[in-house]
């Protein structure tokens, strides 16, 4: 165990002199999702009030590139393509998903779906996107055609939808704590991972594809071992519903975040604490960028009567002081 506390007190140290946050006013309401584009040049958010920005990273700060206008409902997620960093679609209430092509500046596709959409993922692959929407149907989106291929319907709540690296298998958070396993493209049930006693919030699968973990209602995280199945460590210091989890681009570090005032981050080997960001609400997304240290965040409006609300505001944590 050594290196593993060696390792812990250098990340440690590391945050200690990279805790700057910048941030941006992005949106006229919250912001509901934030991701990088995989070479980590772009970061995007999609927000309550129908747009989507982009902001380019320099050395130490983010600024505005653009916003795109389409949706004509909240932009609740949103996903770049694994390999091709022009490429982000999002998912929206409007009952339609929408490729951008950040290269061009424009939208790419628009597919209608049956209902107001709230998850949205892109298997590692780039041949299929997954939306699920508030009456638990997930509908399959080919994106070479931009047709639905499949569409399936859970009796229970599903809560939010992952893909394995190897894009054959789909997983899905619900409602009674479970992790369902389909395989992909059969959709046949391959397993059902019970894996908290309330309902199941979250999933991410971590780059190297080695692990994921999921996020719950009775505040706990799970880690999980992707090819065993097995729970490896539960991470307990958020006292609320867990909502969002994001791994690092090198699966040393899991943050996490709910409605406490503070987003954990935690070091996956051991589930020590590395570092925790203050916050002022609830935090509704987080997500590391694909290269390094740099978590970007969003959070809800701070108290109504304040006159200085963040609604709309886009962080990143993890700048040199």
């Amino acid at each position: 165990m050594g290196r593993s506390n060696a390792n812990l007190e250098e990340l440690r140290t590391y945050f200690k002199s990279h805790s700057k946050i910048r941030e941006q006013k992005a949106h006229t309401s919250k912001v509901h999702s934030v991701g990088w584009s995989c070479d980590g040049r772009r970061l995007a958010s999609g927000s309550f009030d129908k747009t989507v920005t982009v902001y380019t990273l320099e050395k130490d700060r983010v600024s505005k590139e653009n916003t795109y206008r389409g949706h004509t409902g909240p932009v609740d997620q949103l996903c770049w393509h694994a390999t091709n960093a022009d490429l982000l679609s999002t998912a929206s209430g409007d009952k339609t998903v929408r490729i951008w092509d950040i290269r061009v500046g424009k939208c790419a596709s628009n597919t209608n779906t049956k209902g107001e959409n709230i998850n949205i993922t892109w298997s590692p692959d780039g041949k299929t996107i997954a939306v699920g929407n508030k009456e638990d149907l997930v509908t399959f989106i080919d994106t070479r055609t931009n047709k639905i291929r499949a569409e399936e319907q859970f009796n229970f709540e599903v809560n939010e939808i992952a893909w394995n690296n190897s894009s054959d298998l789909f997983f899905l958070t619900n409602g009674m704590g479970c992790v369902h396993i389909l395989s992909y493209p059969s959709l046949e049930l391959h397993h059902i991972l019970k894996a908290h006693p309330a309902t199941c919030i979250c999933i991410e699968f971590d780059p190297t594809g080695k692990y994921f973990a999921t996020g719950s209602a009775d505040a706990l995280v799970s880690l999980w071992d992707a090819n065993e199945l097995a729970c490896l460590r539960v991470l307990s210091r958020l006292d609320w519903p867990v909502r969002t989890i994001s791994f690092s681009h090198d699966a040393k570090l899991l943050a996490s975040a709910s409605e406490d005032l503070m987003i954990d981050i935690a070091h996956t080997e051991t589930g020590e604490k590395v570092a925790d960001i203050p916050v002022d609400a609830a935090t509704f997304t987080v997500a590391w960028h694909p290269k390094q240290y740099l978590l970007a965040y969003a959070c809800d409006d701070k108290d109504s009567n304040d006159r200085r609300r963040e609604a709309g505001n886009l962080k990143v944590y993890g700048f040199q002081e």
